[in-house]
């Protein structure tokens, strides 16, 4: 009975140490952790993330882009650029598709929301509507992991970037940079005007005027096309109120601040232009005395995959070659 024991004792140390390293090596995720970099300090992901909210909806688009398993994703409060939900329009119906919550509404923080989801990685925003770097400390205080991305000073690709390091999917944001990139060069060919100097106006939103700057993420998009993007005379400088991607500055100083032979309306639909030509302060700018102002469409006030392709369809339908 003893020899007996001892045969089973020894077998049944020969299988768990022949099944554990399988165990482990099923288990491992090559890779991880990852330490993550970002606009409030660093991050450790012990995992590739699996239930990301994204308190941002100005990046849930780049996430659904690379399709990262985004499970909630903030509204905004619903109008002409959303679904009746508050998500934006441009990427509402991808988000349905794969399920995506709404984390709460019309851009209102609740940190119960977030607690509730459970999340492995919360993605937010440290600049604009939807920021929550106010919230940051409150959302450490309760362990959870945060990645607070800057979405103003960068392009969709740099955020794609970013978000695919910290989601464990590099490979889908290159793939849809790419994809991207390949959609503008083909784009570009269909255009009657293609190298031309232009001026991205921001007019009359919500009583503003502003200059988009050369490295915005809309001129980006127009240079990908194949045009160059003129920002605020340096002469201007003295006179803007707001500086971001856009330089705000006043109506008066409009005419002076378009120095581009082209002009393209952010968030603008044809009424837009309408009203862009009908300014009698703009009367004799060259881009409208040869009514060559154009709109950027609705979704064009903030750049993802998803919008930037409907802002170059928008361009293309304006501009097409005959």
């Amino acid at each position: 009975m003893a020899r007996r024991r001892t045969f089973l004792f020894i077998g049944l140390c020969l299988t768990l140490s022949a099944t554990a390293p399988f165990r482990h090596a099923f288990s491992a995720q090559p890779d991880w952790p990852r330490e993550i970099e970002h606009a409030k300090g660093k991050l450790t992901l012990l995992a590739k993330p699996q239930r990301i909210i994204s308190t941002a909806p100005s990046l849930t688009g780049i996430l659904l882009a690379i399709g990262a398993p985004v499970v909630a994703s903030a509204a905004t409060t619903p109008s002409g650029m959303t679904d009746p939900t508050g998500f934006f329009s441009q990427w509402s119906d991808v988000a349905h598709q794969r399920g995506v919550e709404v984390l709460y509404g019309n851009l209102v923080f609740d940190i119960e929301a977030v607690i509730g989801w459970n999340p492995d990685l919360i993605i937010g925003s440290s600049t604009g509507a939807d920021s929550v770097a106010q919230h940051y400390a409150e959302l450490n205080h309760q362990h959870l992991p945060v990645m607070i991305v800057d979405y103003a000073n960068h392009g969709w690709q740099d955020v794609a970037r970013q978000l695919g390091r910290a989601t464990g999917r590099e490979e889908q944001a290159e793939a849809a940079i790419k994809e991207f990139d390949q959609y503008a060069a083909d784009a570009a060919t269909k255009l009657a005007l293609a190298a031309s100097k232009v001026t991205v106006v921001g007019y009359n939103i919500g009583g503003s005027y502003s200059i988009g700057k050369p490295e915005s993420a809309q001129a980006q998009v127009l240079s990908s096309l194949g045009m160059t993007v003129a920002g605020l005379p340096d002469t201007l400088r003295g006179g803007v109120t707001r500086s971001s991607d856009f330089d705000f500055i006043s109506h008066e100083n409009l005419p002076a601040a378009i120095t581009g032979d082209t002009v393209f309306l952010l968030r603008a639909n044809p009424k837009d232009v309408d009203a862009f030509l009908a300014d009698p302060i703009l009367a004799n700018l060259p881009a409208v005395i040869n009514r060559r102002v154009y709109p950027l469409g609705q979704s064009s006030f903030r750049i993802d995959y998803y919008s930037g392709r409907q802002m170059i369809d928008t361009v293309v339908d304006s501009m097409r070659k005959p």
